[in-house]
């Protein structure tokens, strides 16, 4: 392919104004290790649009962070292979660019923020170098340059004095100032999507909070499409427009924030919130989701949680999966009895 791919897109959106920022349709992702093949996403399907928030919620295991890697084509391959599916970025479909083109779009379309950020920053660089280099190496910039526009994100994400905190390195920031140089790493190349992996891990309730609102504010001031992957329901209430709920690398449940909280119609979610504590009901014990994920190796036949649910049947025990019933117009359940669920029956 000859033709420069930020060309390419660019003449594609102008073509179709209307092309959403990010798709993702039937993805599968397995892992092909000695104890056989871990399926770790299965046919994982959703849309993004400009300025929307989607959760991608379940609990470790799922295939979230798998999606995230398969998406910013970071996956390891081997022992991990995309083996079906399209990820489209403004009607492009990036499985089918070359690494040479896909570069061009990873950071400068596409983002992504990393859980660790003590893991993801190279300890033996201070954190200006690791910015500027994006811009000398993404812009062409002057050293000169770069470093100022390094100032300028420091100053962006409220860290303190950027301009001397700009020649520190990595271990000499708390957990919450590294967590924000790695959000002006993700933003320093004007993304339009942006993907959160678990952003808050091993951060107190208050720097969670810190993150989380410093995250929506330079959403909304630059209409970034954001992709928030975690297994906190505290956080997706507060920031979400659309979840995705994964079990076992499927999307069991999908909807808008309001729907799932006030009724969910998969047993998994519903577990979820019943696991949460509540204000109201003090003293009372909380619920918890008996037994374990399944191994991705061996995944039950049927609904993959019906070993750990209370409305499972011999039909959930079966062969095909229960396909995402269309519960409501904007919302979707992998569940037989998803009225039951929701309590319509």
């Amino acid at each position: 392919m000859s033709t420069d791919v930020n060309v390419k897109i660019d003449a594609l959106a102008g073509v179709d104004p209307d092309a959403l920022p990010l798709q993702v349709k039937d993805l599968h992702v397995e892992f092909r290790t000695r104890n056989g093949i871990a399926r770790a996403v299965n046919g994982v399907s959703f849309d993004l649009r400009a300025g929307e928030t989607r959760a991608i919620l379940g609990e470790s295991g799922c295939g979230k962070s798998v999606t995230a890697q398969a998406i910013m084509g970071i996956l390891d391959t081997p022992p991990g292979f995309i083996t079906g599916g399209e990820i489209l970025y403004r009607g492009v479909d990036l499985l089918k660019l070359p690494e040479s083109e896909r570069r061009k779009v990873r950071a400068n379309r596409i983002a992504m923020i990393f859980q660790d950020a003590l893991s993801a920053l190279n300890p033996v660089f201070t954190v200006g170098f690791q910015l500027a280099e994006l811009f000398r190496k993404h812009r062409g910039m002057s050293r000169q340059d770069a470093k100022a526009r390094a100032v300028e994100l420091l100053d962006l994400v409220k860290i303190p004095a950027a301009r001397q905190r700009v020649n520190d390195y990595p271990h000499q920031f708390s957990g919450g100032m590294r967590q924000r140089v790695m959000i002006a790493m993700a933003l320093a190349l004007d993304p339009e999507v942006l993907i959160a992996d678990e952003p808050t891990t091993a951060l107190d309730v208050t720097v969670q909070a810190q993150i989380m609102a410093l995250l929506a504010e330079l959403q909304r001031e630059r209409n970034m499409g954001l992709v928030l992957i975690t297994h906190d329901m505290g956080v997706v209430a507060d920031v979400a427009d659309q979840i995705s709920v994964m079990y076992a690398g499927r999307v069991i449940e999908e909807a808008g924030v309001d729907d799932i909280y006030a009724s969910p119609a998969h047993p998994y979610t519903k577990g979820l919130l019943e696991s949460i504590p509540r204000l109201d009901l003090k003293g009372h014990e909380l619920s918890a989701i008996k037994g374990l994920p399944p191994m991705l190796t061996n995944i039950p036949p049927g609904c993959a949680f019906n070993p750990r649910c209370g409305y499972a049947q011999e039909v959930c025990r079966q062969d095909p999966a229960p396909p995402l019933y269309q519960v409501s117009p904007s919302r979707t359940a992998a569940c037989h009895f998803w009225k039951e669920v929701k309590g319509d029956e």
